[in-house]
């Protein structure tokens, strides 16, 4: 029985050797760890400069009565018709356009600097 035992045990032993060699060897061949994001890259970053930038084009608008007369006509129309409007008003009115610029402007920002794409400016 002793000499039963002694071969069960060196059978573990090598069963649990050999288990730890393939564990290992499944750890050593895995990708390393991406790297952290850049720092102010979290979704709560994310939802205070969207918030921002909201609130901000929420107030131009209310300042700008013809600015957002002429994005709330825009309401129903297929996205390519919109597109084509908006580039239309944005070359008429370019002061328009720089402002609107400036106040996504820390949208862009974040993008660029947390990835991620940036969507077309018009």
């Amino acid at each position: 029985m002793s000499l039963w035992m002694n071969g069960r045990r060196a059978l573990m032993i090598t069963m649990g050797a050999g288990a730890m060699l393939l564990g290992g060897a499944a750890i050593a061949s895995a990708e390393p760890a991406p790297p952290p994001p850049p720092p102010n890259c979290t979704a709560a970053d994310l939802a205070g400069v969207s918030a921002g930038v909201s609130a901000a084009t929420s107030a131009y608008l209310f300042t700008h009565p013809d600015v957002n007369f002429f994005f709330t006509s825009l309401k129903g129309m297929p996205r390519e018709e919109v597109r084509a409007k908006v580039i239309e008003y944005a070359d008429l009115h370019p002061q328009v356009k720089a402002e609107l610029q400036g106040i996504r402007q820390p949208m862009v920002d974040f993008r660029n600097r947390c990835g991620g794409p940036v969507p077309p400016a018009e």
